[in-house]
């Protein structure tokens, strides 16, 4: 069965060594066994929103991988809805940096039997015009589909428990750029919605689709910073196998990845 690894949230820097062994020790695992296709879930930098410096370095490392690669953005590699960062919101500027270095940031890739959808998260909700080109995107790649099952991946989460959730919350897409989303989430095909961000393992179900929380490959978040949200803080990466009608996830870690905790580097990783 065809299979995905998903990685996410590595925050890498040419300017600090943190996380970078974290991210060759899931290459080499990958080496070991390649999937058919790599998926990196967003914040692939430290502050690539900002940083040209940034982008590129991490989009050199992620292409390391043995297997193709469908990057997709998280708000420190482009910015993000004014809400969640009013110094670095989405902008022109921020996504034409980022496709000069890791792609368009959203994509369609056809396996045997399924379609696997990225998304870029960070455009959801803004109004800006990137949004409204890639909904046409995601309506022709459900349009699409035929009789396959479908994968979603993304930054943030469509939604933290349940799709009806309002009021903007930092740690999924707005409700506002949920609509968007209904050809893919409402798809009779839909079986996986894996997603980055919250720095947190957690799956749950709603009926056949599995949501899936990917770990990060950098830091955890304190609880207090995350009240309610419940999820494995350790650091690591997700290797989906995809079934024919079903997706099995395994959490892939190694004894000598590190987990840090972000109070303990926040110096270190959250541009001032």
């Amino acid at each position: 069965m065809p299979s995905v690894l998903q990685i996410s949230d590595p925050h890498l820097s040419p300017r600090s060594p943190l996380f970078r062994e974290n991210v060759a020790i899931i290459r080499r695992l990958a080496e070991a066994d390649p999937p058919d296709l790599v998926i990196a879930t967003g914040d692939l930098s430290l502050d690539g929103a900002d940083r040209e410096e940034d982008l590129a370095f991490a989009a050199e490392l992620i292409a390391a991988f043995p297997a193709p690669v469908l990057s997709l953005p998280g708000n420190h590699d482009t910015g993000t809805d004014r809400r969640l960062s009013k110094r670095q919101p989405v902008d022109d500027a921020r996504l034409d940096r980022w496709r000069r270095h890791c792609g368009p940031g959203y994509g369609v890739v056809d396996l045997p039997g399924w379609r696997v959808v990225g998304l870029n998260s960070e455009v959801m909700g803004t109004g800006h015009a990137a949004e409204a080109a890639q909904a046409a995107v995601i309506a022709e790649a459900a349009a699409g589909a035929g009789a396959r099952r479908l994968a979603l991946f993304l930054h943030r989460p469509p939604f933290l428990a349940d799709p009806a959730e309002a009021g903007f919350d930092p740690w999924c897409v707005a409700p506002e750029g949920r609509p968007a989303l209904a050809p893919l989430l409402d798809h009779p095909g839909l079986r996986l919605v894996a997603s980055g961000h919250i720095h947190l393992h957690h799956r749950f179900a709603r009926g056949p689709v599995r949501h899936v929380w990917a770990p990060a490959l950098s830091f955890t978040v304190a609880p207090s910073q995350q009240p309610g949200l419940p999820g494995e803080r350790r650091c690591g990466a997700l290797l989906h196998s995809l079934g024919a009608d079903s997706v099995e996830t395994k959490f892939l870690t190694h004894d000598e990845i590190v987990t840090l905790p972000l109070d303990d580097i926040r110096e270190h990783t959250y541009p001032g």
